[in-house]
């Protein structure tokens, strides 16, 4: 059937727009504030007077090309192309500031390559079975994985757990804004509609790394400052393949964790590179050099936000239920087209089905190679002055805000939060566990709720339920432990 599915896009009109689509998506992807999300939302109505195949393919290639594409503005401008590249902005600026751009990106592409590929492997060969697993999970699980993915704080707070913990909860407080889940009450909205929905992520994303990384380039910025000059004449990807050797256990692991957030309903990219890269800081023999610049972080973040990909299509695919807001879009491409995915897509269409593994196999190939060719472009960026630089930036960041929803409210969250994280980085506060806070934070209140509710008020079946009390007996554990390391450091810090 796979046979069947390549033939069936072995054509010179189907190659052309999957091989369009991904370079679009990249393209897109490395726009500070224009999400795989909007990009797959802006073409599809393109699809609809397609055959179902070739629209499908194009919302694939979009998907494979954008979330690849933020790999590059995370890189060079330290700016997170897309939620799902936040973490990719940790080591991944360091090492374009010391002249190796070209380096960071060469890792980035391939392991985003490899990712997607471990993600569709897993989804051509085990999807129905993960998606039943996957479907297993109530809202007991769900929080419980929560509070775990909350112990990630500890890894991503810098020297200062306390700063950390601080930061999480300013963006859990920031996401408590507007309406409850489930009993709709409005919280601190203070008389103001705009405030009813709440802060959306993509303005306060962008503000957050876009918005405070302009204000503190602008107040280092001297009169006269040229832009970085590099040599981009770049050897191949620009680094040795031993040096992803020495990577295969974080990008397995990474790959590993991508896949199975992306199976899990309603979690993400935005979620995955960020636990993946605390993950491959906790268990690295060296966790002190992560933030500094070096191949780990880059491998952790983009081999789990490219696995997320394929694991976001297991359940949509296999159970109708979208993995992430960008599945939600392509199951309305399903739908224009009178497709219904589900367990009977595999059987009723099944031609449809492996023509589309196809073509995502293939746009993860035509990724590589548009990636590899553009990757000496990309570099010139860091050439081009800071006074002619960030004011581009800074109209992309606030036409990306406002292309959200067609309001300004969204264009004052985003300066809002810039404001804000140019105070905590002033501060030394990490901004990483803000971000895990405010996206978190709505997931666990959410389930909690849910939960309660099933339970008649009840906190026991958080426990006894068996993943659930696994996850919270593991959290409790990873707690204790993350003190323990933090007390053994100072102790060792103050005896010497």
């Amino acid at each position: 059937m796979l046979v069947e599915g390549f033939l069936s896009i072995f054509t010179l009109h189907t190659q052309f727009l999957v091989f369009g689509s991904v370079a679009i998506g990249i393209l897109l992807g490395a726009i500070p504030g224009i999400t795989v999300t909007m990009a797959v939302a802006l073409f599809l109505p393109m699809t609809f007077g397609m055959q179902p195949l070739d629209g499908l393919s194009v919302l694939m290639g979009l998907y494979i090309g954008g979330t690849t594409g933020g790999l590059i503005a995370a890189v060079l401008l330290k700016i997170p192309g897309a939620p799902s590249s936040v973490a990719t902005t940790f080591d991944g600026y360091p090492m374009a500031m010391r002249g190796e751009a070209g380096r960071a990106l060469g890792i980035g592409i391939v392991v985003s390559f490899l990712g997607g590929m471990f993600s569709l492997l897993v989804l051509m060969l085990v999807a129905p079975a993960l998606a039943t697993i996957a479907l297993e999970f109530g809202p007991y699980e769900y929080f419980s994985i929560t509070v775990f993915s909350l112990t990630m704080i500890a890894s991503l707070s810098g020297d200062s757990l306390i700063r950390g913990v601080i930061s999480a909860l300013v963006g859990i407080s920031a996401a408590m804004v507007g309406m409850a889940p489930i009993s709709s009450h409005l919280r601190f909205t203070f008389g103001s509609t705009d405030l009813i929905t709440g802060f959306s992520l993509l303005p306060a994303l962008i503000g957050l790394f876009a918005v405070s990384q302009i204000l503190e380039v602008s107040l280092q910025h001297k009169g006269g400052e040229k832009g970085i000059k590099f040599n981009c004449s770049i050897k191949g990807f620009g680094f040795d393949l031993r040096d992803l050797l020495r990577q295969k256990m974080n990008l397995f692991r990474s790959a590993c964790i991508g896949t199975g957030i992306g199976i899990l309903p309603g979690l993400g990219g935005a979620i995955c590179n960020i636990v993946a890269y605390a993950m491959a800081q906790k268990y690295s023999s060296y966790p002190e050099k992560f933030g500094t610049g070096i191949d780990d972080g880059i491998v952790a973040s983009e081999t789990s936000n490219n696995a997320c990909t394929g694991g976001a299509l297991v359940p949509l695919m296999t159970l109708g239920i979208p993995g992430d807001n960008t599945t939600a879009i392509i199951l309305a491409g399903f739908m224009i087209h009178g497709i219904t995915p589900g367990p009977l897509l595999f059987t009723d269409h099944s031609l449809l089905v492996y023509g589309i593994f196809a073509a995502l196999i293939v746009a993860n190939i035509y990724m590589l190679g548009i990636s590899f060719w553009g990757m000496r472009l990309f570099i010139r960026i860091l050439s081009v002055p800071k006074n002619i630089l960030l004011p581009v930036v800074g109209v992309m960041c606030l036409i990306g805000a406002y292309g959200l929803n067609n309001q300004m409210f969204d264009v004052w969250t985003m300066l809002g939060f810039g404001i804000l994280g140019f105070i905590m980085k002033r501060n030394k506060f990490a901004l990483a566990p803000l971000i895990l806070g405010f996206i978190l934070g709505p997931i666990m209140e959410t389930n909690l709720r849910r939960g309660l509710q099933r339970s008649d008020g009840d906190l026991s079946p958080f426990l006894t339920e068996p993943i659930s009390g696994a996850f919270l007996v593991i959290t409790i554990l990873v707690v204790l432990w993350s003190f323990r390391s933090q007390y053994k450091q100072k102790h060792a810090t103050t005896a010497g």
